[in-house]
């Protein structure tokens, strides 16, 4: 298959350019203020739009700062400490969704704390929405060309600009369609039909850990960090702790979890 060579700069004013990966994350905090204020109505958390959009706001703002944080830590430090003009150029990609999810996290617990409401309670709205940002990340890495899979003879396989002359594994869209409607379809049903607090928080954890360690064995690793361990990506060495903690916690959750008061 032909790699569509979209322009990662879908508007230029001057010197100011706007790139579709930006507008990625736009679009996913938009959507997230939307689900997680349907959410908060249908399970009678007091909290107004205003708290909401501070709510999406503090979590933003973890997810750009952990997120850009934890790939300096994890996958590029000598890069970043070389040259520190680049340790907050987003736009050009370089973003950790592990450090985002730490951040998130850690902007979770100072927003509980403001508000008086339980950690689960919170988190078994916002992270519904979690997929829809992950989706349309997902989406923003394959218009960049970056994040792509090993060399591969199936047929859809792409040659990226940055990949060489050999077809790759579009692996951003097995990605995007696993992290995006296969787990909002997952975590939907799961806060719809199971009343324990905690269970949606943790479903999503396990689903992503499980999905991305799958997905990371077509995936090209770092090329600065190549494989880790026993044939392992860092990708893979961070996402398999998510699967087993999470899983257990589910089944933990399930099982002893108290009900929402």
């Amino acid at each position: 298959m032909t790699y569509p060579q979209i322009n990662p700069v879908f508007l230029k004013l001057g010197p100011l350019e706007f790139r579709w990966y930006g507008l990625m994350y736009i679009l996913g905090f938009i959507s997230a203020y939307f689900i997680i204020l349907s959410g908060v109505r249908r399970k009678g958390i007091k909290l107004s739009k205003d708290d909401v959009a501070d709510l999406v706001f503090i979590e933003a703002l973890g997810v750009i700062l952990g997120g850009r944080l934890g790939y300096i830590l994890f996958y590029n430090f000598d890069y970043y400490i070389a040259h520190p003009g680049k340790l907050f150029a987003v736009w050009e990609g370089g973003m950790s969704f592990h450090g985002g999810l730490t951040g998130v996290i850690i902007a979770g617990l100072y927003y509980i704390r403001k508000h008086q409401i339980r950690f689960y309670q919170i988190a078994d709205v916002g992270f519904v929405a979690g997929p829809v940002g992950l989706f349309l990340g997902r989406i923003g890495n394959f218009i960049n060309g970056e994040l792509y899979g090993r060399v591969t003879d199936v047929p859809w396989g792409m040659v990226f600009p940055n990949g060489g002359p050999l077809p790759r594994h579009p692996s951003q869209l097995y990605e995007a369609f696993l992290e995006g409607p296969v787990m909002f379809l997952v975590l939907f049903t799961i806060s719809r039909t199971v009343k324990r607090e905690g269970v949606v928080f943790w479903a999503f954890i396990a689903c992503y850990g499980l999905f991305r360690f799958l997905v990371e064995f077509v995936r090209e690793p770092d090329a600065q960090l190549g494989y880790l361990w026993d044939g392992l990506s860092m990708g893979q060495l961070l996402s398999l702790p998510m699967f087993v903690l999470g899983l257990g916690m589910v089944l933990y959750r399930l099982k002893r979890g108290e009900e929402p008061r």
